[in-house]
C-alpha cells in the first residue's frame, strides 16, 4: 500500500466518523471531503468536481430515524481516487461508478453498526440503569471504536476498488466512452439535486437563502 493509499485510507476513516461520532464538523460533506482528498492527491480540480457531484446526490437523503440510505462521505474519497487514477477530471464517470457503488456499502455498514451499538447497550442495561460510570465509558468508547473500524473498512474497500478499475485503463478503451459516463453522472446527481433540495428546504425562510446561495455561486462561478 502506497503513502497515497494511506492518507487516504485515514481521511477517509476521519470523514467516516464524522457522520455521526466524531468531531462533527460537516467533513463528511461530499464537498469538503472531495475537494480535501483531491488536495491530498494533488489534483483539487477533480477533488472538486466529484464532490459537488455526490453533494447533489447527497441532497436526495432524508436522514430521519433508522432509515437505510447511502454513506457519500467515505465514497466520495474512493471516487476521487478512481477519478484520479483513471483520467484525471474527464474520468468524472468512473470516479462516481465507484463511489456510487461504495456508497451503498457504507449504507449497509451504517445500519450493522446501528445493530451492535443496540445490543452492546441491551447487554449493559442493567449497569446502565444503576449508574455504572464505566459501564457507560466502556459502552461509548466501544461505539466510537466499531464506528472507526466500520469507516476504515469502507475507505479501505472503496480505494481497492479504485486502484482496480485504474489498472482496467479505462481511458484509453474510448475517449468518448469517458466523456458521455461523466456527462452522465452530472446528469444523474443534477436531478438528484434538483429533486432533492427543495424538499430538504421547504417553502419557507429557508427558499430564499436557497436562491441567495445559488446566485451568488453562479457569480463566483463565472468569475472564477
Amino acid at each position: 500500500m502506497s503513502t497515497a493509499d494511506l492518507v487516504l485510507l485515514a481521511w477517509g476513516t476521519l470523514v467516516g466518523v464524522d457522520l455521526v461520532s466524531v468531531p462533527q464538523m460537516m467533513i463528511a460533506r461530499p464537498i469538503v471531503a472531495g475537494t480535501i482528498a483531491g488536495a491530498m492527491l494533488g489534483d483539487v480540480e477533480t477533488g472538486l468536481r466529484v464532490g459537488v457531484v455526490f453533494e447533489l446526490f447527497q441532497f436526495d437523503i432524508l436522514p430521519i430515524g433508522a432509515v437505510r440510505y447511502p454513506e457519500y462521505g467515505p465514497a466520495t474519497v474512493a471516487a476521487v481516487a478512481a477519478a484520479h487514477w483513471s483520467g484525471g477530471p474527464l474520468a468524472l464517470g468512473i470516479g462516481a461508478g465507484v463511489g456510487l457503488l461504495v456508497g451503498l456499502l457504507g449504507g449497509v455498514s451504517l445500519h450493522w453498526l446501528r445493530s451492535a451499538n443496540a445490543r452492546a447497550v441491551r447487554a449493559a442495561s442493567a449497569a446502565l440503569e444503576d449508574g455504572d460510570v464505566r459501564t457507560l465509558q466502556r459502552v461509548h468508547l466501544g461505539g466510537l471504536l466499531r464506528d472507526a473500524v466500520r469507516a476504515g473498512a469502507v475507505t479501505a474497500a472503496g480505494l481497492a476498488v479504485a486502484r482496480f478499475v485504474s489498472l482496467l485503463d479505462v481511458a484509453r478503451w474510448s475517449p468518448g466512452a469517458l466523456v458521455l459516463s461523466a456527462a452522465a453522472a452530472a446528469g444523474a446527481a443534477l436531478a438528484s439535486g434538483g429533486t432533492g433540495l427543495p424538499r430538504l428546504v421547504g417553502r419557507g425562510p429557508n427558499l430564499k437563502w436557497l436562491a441567495a446561495g445559488l446566485a451568488a455561486g453562479v457569480v463566483v462561478a463565472w468569475i472564477a
